[in-house]
Order: C-alpha cells, then structure tokens, then sequence
C-alpha cells in the first residue's frame, strides 16, 4: 500500500476530466493536479517547448511526492512520454494515448470510419493512427486539427452558439467526407464539449481518453502496490495560473462531489 497523491497534469484544464473517473473508481487515492493555465495551449507550440514545460511540471509533482504520474494531455503523451519515463524510472508515469489506442483497436473493425480530433501537434504526431495500426492494422483512421477548441474551453465559452459554430466548422466536411462513425476525443479538453458535438452529430460513438485511461492507472497501481488504504489529506489543485475560469471549472466538475478541494497558485519564476 501507499498512500501518497497520484501526480496528474494538463496544459490547463483539460486533464481534470480524468479525475473524476478515477474518484469514482478509486475513492481512497487523492490527487496533485497542476494545470499550466499561465502557458496554455499547448498544441499551437513548438515540441522543444512542450518538452521543456512539461520536465518543469515533473519535477515539481516529484518534490509534492506523487506515487505515480499520470500525464493528462494528449499533447504532451504524444511529445515527450518516452523522455519523461526515462528521467524518472522510479515512478509510473502514464501517457493517456496508449490505453485509448488499445481500446480502439480492440473495440473497432474494418468496417469503422474512426475520426481522431486533437491539437496540432498531437495530430501532426500521428501517435494514435501509428500505435492503432501497431495494434490492429485494418482499422481505417483520419485525423483532423481543432486549434480553436482550448481556447475557447479554457476561456469558459462552452454552451454557446460560438462553440456549435466552431465544432460544425472543424467537423461538418470530416464527418461526412469520410463517413466518420466513430470519435475519438484526442484532447482531454474535450469531454468539455461532448454534449455539445452529440448535439450535433448524434449518429457518433464518441470515445472518451479521460475515461479510457483509468483502467490502466488501476493495473499500474495494483502492479506496483501502490494502492491507497487510509488517505489523510486534500485533493490538491495547482495552476500557474490561478484564473477564475480554473476555479470555475474545478467547482463545475465537482459540484456534486463530496471530495475536497485545495487551490493553490504556482510561481513559474521558480524555473526560470
């Protein structure tokens, strides 16, 4: 057993998607959270950058003696998950796309149109059509950016006509030109606009990384006993930037839920 927090991080929000999935599943474990709200988005910036911020994040969930290191950002697992895991061999760190990938290829035939939606950089990757195929080579994939998503969703701007019109422009021609069936969420600010794309596209099986993903935390922490039995703090939520939107946030993801939360400010000239 151990009780130490389960580290997760996010160019901003996003990543809190996954947390309550993993409360539901595992209430006793407690969380470190920092979102990078100061330098958010992510998926617009150069991989040197995305590389550099998120060994600043590690380290610092390193000093807040995490157990564990869920990287909750499909940007940043589709950048730099390798370099990561190799700088800290000691503690499980988890990229959000592999176990979405096993999913997929598990759950899908050749008879699916999957789309994968996500930032720049993730699709410019190809990290999930290359470990789909690894998988399940006759899986037919395309893939398509949507920069403006985070933004507008870290901005709070999400049942709004703004954001229909946004989804419709990305999607409308992908959908249909490719005959999509099936959605995979390759951002986990996403899951912020589900209700809104099946709205719109009510026809999809969405897939969600933010839930997929909590299986696999399940195995790494039963693997390596890292279960927690007698949790004696807070849920804790960092951000570089503690905005109003952020708190927002994190009150409506939680609104419902009986688990504690700590905001705390991040002082990025501590890297500088």
């Amino acid at each position: 057993m151990d009780n130490r927090p389960i580290g997760f991080f996010d160019s901003g929000l996003g990543g809190l998607t996954c947390i309550p999935y993993l409360m539901k599943a595992l209430p006793k474990e407690k969380i470190v959270y920092f979102g990078d709200t100061a330098r958010t988005p992510y998926g617009s910036k150069a991989p040197s950058t995305i590389r550099l911020f998120s060994m600043q994040i590690a380290d610092f969930l390193v000093k807040e003696n995490v157990k564990m290191i869920v990287i909750a950002c499909n940007t940043v697992s589709s950048t730099c998950l390798e370099e990561l895991q190799q700088k800290y061999p000691s503690i499980p760190i988890i990229g959000i796309i592999g176990p979405t990938a096993e999913v997929i290829a598990e759950t899908c035939s050749k008879e699916d149109e999957i789309g994968i939606i996500g930032t720049k950089v993730t699709i410019k990757s190809k990290a999930y059509e290359n470990l789909i195929h690894c998988l399940n080579p006759e899986l037919n994939l395309y893939a398509t950016p949507c920069p403006t998503f985070v933004p507008l969703i870290e901005e709070g701007i999400i049942q709004h006509e703004i954001m229909d019109l946004s989804i419709q422009y990305y999607l409308d021609h992908f959908i249909a030109y490719n005959k999509i069936n099936t959605l995979v969420l390759g951002c986990t600010h996403y899951p912020l606009i589900r209700k809104n794309i099946e709205k719109i596209y009510p026809q999809l099986r969405i897939i969600n990384p933010s839930e997929e993903i909590i299986p696999h935390i399940i195995e790494q922490l039963e693997k390596n006993d890292l279960l927690s039995d007698e949790p004696v703090f807070d849920n804790t939520f960092y951000a570089s930037d503690l905005s109003e939107n952020f708190v927002n946030m994190i009150n409506r993801i939680f609104e419902n839920s009986e688990f504690k939360v700590a905001f705390k400010s991040f002082d990025l000239d501590t890297y500088k």
